[in-house]
Parts: structure tokens; C-alpha cells; sequence
């Protein structure tokens, strides 16, 4: 199986404990953001970074932090208006967040995801917004303040107003052939299953990262915990039998053609090894993967 399992700290309340963990149990790689544990993720991972200098670490941009209001205002990198509204990817408070990130990291990020970028956005501007933002992460990745950068999103491939090649295209705008876009962020799960449909059928947004050799990082791949009181017994055994619903719902989001990371949020070192033990395995077939989306829809 090419997926890994990766922290994604979004739901751990101890980042630094949850990490320390994962990290202790072989992990490769975190997941974070300015604004996750109350604007303290990055301050908290910061510790287990110079514990585990092989750790590679992922943050984001977009979501601004209470913390960081104040700050990003009085900096001139922050308007009132963003500030109070929550989300700016304004050039300005692109290039201030990603270095703010990297000195409360203690390293530079291998990974700078612009965070949601269309939240409060109309279909119209959303090129605008992306090519202004990827301009400022391009002058970061000169700078080195960042190495590369990509795009989480929750409903932005969903809805059809992001896609791969729109990304591409503007990552060259800002960028040249040489550009530094790596990787997309979205949601999979046994509720997310479009995009696994749609991969099995030869297109759409899983099928766009692999030709373009972005790799994906699968997020929520349990829904928030909701999963576990959805899959049966019996639906857990036709996806690999004598697996628990969280095993088998991870195997899916694992074997979904062209994801890389598998984000999973916990701080509980059973849980991880059973996820790290589901994620391991073989690849389920497509013919497998076919059946549960038959069975499931889209």
C-alpha cells in the first residue's frame, strides 16, 4: 500500500502529547494549522520537532488564529475587516503567516496549505484569490521560508469550484514550469466516497493529482468519529473480513487510488497502532473498493 498514516491535529487536544505519541510509534508526518488547539498547534509541536528531526510537519494558511489578530493587524499584515471575519489569504498575510509559522515551528515547513480558500469566496474570484496567494507562497519557497506548498479544502473539489488543473495552471502563473504546488488536502472517508467512485472510473480530482504527481492527503478519514456508529459488522466484513469498522473504514480511504496520507486525529496510542495496522495492510482490490461504492453511493 503506497498510504501512510499521518496526525492531523485538528480534533487532539494535547498537540504536543498527541505528536510526541505518533512520532514515538513511527509516524512521519504531522498536520497542523496556526488556529488548531486554540492557536497554540504550532507553539506545541514545536518541542516534538526537535525530538524528532526525521518528523516532517505540514501547516496552513487562510484561518486566522484570535491569537494572531491583534498581531497581524498591528503588523499592517491583517485588515480590520479579515481580522474580525476570521479567513485572509491577502498576499500580505500570506508571506507574515507562513514565516510567524516557521519561527513558532522551529523549522521550516515542508508543506504550507492555503486553508480552505474558498471560504467566503465567489465562484468569479476564486482564481483571482488563489494566483495572488500562490505568488506570496512562491516568494516564500524562494526565501525559504516554506519548501512547498498546497490546497486544503473541504468542499472546494466537492463543488466543483477547484480542480487540478485550475490549480496548475495558476501555481505556473505565479510559479514558471519550476513551481513548488505538491499536494492537495480534502476530505475521504465512507461519506466522502465521490471521489473514490469517481478514481475508479478514471476520472476526477484523485486521478488529476496522480498525473500531475501531487500527492493527496486524505482528511477525516473516520468523519469525526461518526464512522464507527455507521459501518456494520457485516458491511466491516465485506471490506476486509474479521476487521473492526474502524479498520475497515480506514483500508477504504487507504486504497483509494492516489491518496498518500492518511490524516487521523488521536492522541490514544491503541487507537494509532490499530489505524497504523489497518493502514499497513495490502490494498484493497478495486473490484472491493467498487462493491462498497455500489453499495454506499456517492
Amino acid at each position: 500500500m503506497t498510504a501512510r498514516l499521518g496526525l492531523g491535529t485538528y480534533r487532539c487536544l494535547d498537540v504536543c502529547e498527541a505528536a510526541a505519541m505518533a512520532a514515538s510509534q513511527g509516524a512521519d508526518w504531522v498536520d497542523t494549522a496556526p488556529n488548531y488547539e486554540s492557536g497554540q498547534a504550532e507553539n506545541s509541536l514545536a518541542m516534538v520537532l526537535g525530538m524528532y528531526p526525521d518528523l516532517h510537519v505540514s501547516t496552513k494558511v487562510g484561518f486566522v488564529a484570535d491569537s494572531a489578530k491583534r498581531l497581524g493587524v498591528q503588523a499592517g499584515a491583517l485588515s480590520a475587516e479579515d481580522a474580525e471575519r476570521g479567513h485572509c489569504l491577502a498576499p500580505d498575510y500570506v508571506g507574515w503567516q507562513v514565516a510567524r509559522s516557521k519561527r513558532r515551528l522551529g523549522r521550516t515547513p515542508d508543506l504550507v496549505f492555503l486553508h480552505n480558500p474558498e471560504h467566503h469566496c465567489a465562484s468569479e474570484e476564486i482564481a483571482d484569490r488563489l494566483l495572488v496567494a500562490f505568488l506570496a507562497l512562491e516568494e516564500a519557497c524562494s526565501n525559504g521560508t516554506i519548501s512547498a506548498y498546497g490546497v486544503a479544502t473541504w468542499r472546494g473539489f466537492s463543488s466543483g469550484l477547484l480542480d487540478v488543473g485550475t490549480l496548475l495552471e495558476l501555481a505556473s502563473k505565479a510559479g514558471g514550469p519550476q513551481h513548488h504546488l505538491r499536494a492537495i488536502q480534502l476530505p475521504i472517508s465512507m461519506v466522502h466516497l465521490a471521489p473514490v467512485a469517481h478514481a475508479l472510473d478514471g476520472y476526477g480530482v484523485l486521478v488529476d493529482a496522480v498525473e500531475a504527481e501531487l500527492e493527496v492527503f486524505a482528511s477525516a478519514p473516520l468523519h469525526g468519529g461518526e464512522i464507527t456508529g455507521m459501518i456494520t459488522q457485516e458491511l466491516s466484513d465485506l471490506i476486509r473480513p474479521g476487521s473492526t469498522p474502524v479498520q475497515s473504514a480506514l483500508a477504504v480511504v487507504a486504497s483509494a487510488p492516489g491518496v498518500r496520507r492518511v490524516l487521523l486525529s488521536t492522541g490514544n496510542r491503541e487507537h494509532w497502532r490499530q489505524a497504523a495496522d489497518a493502514v499497513g495492510q495490502p490494498p484493497l482490490s478495486r473490484e472491493t473498493l467498487r462493491r462498497i461504492t455500489d453499495v454506499l453511493g456517492t
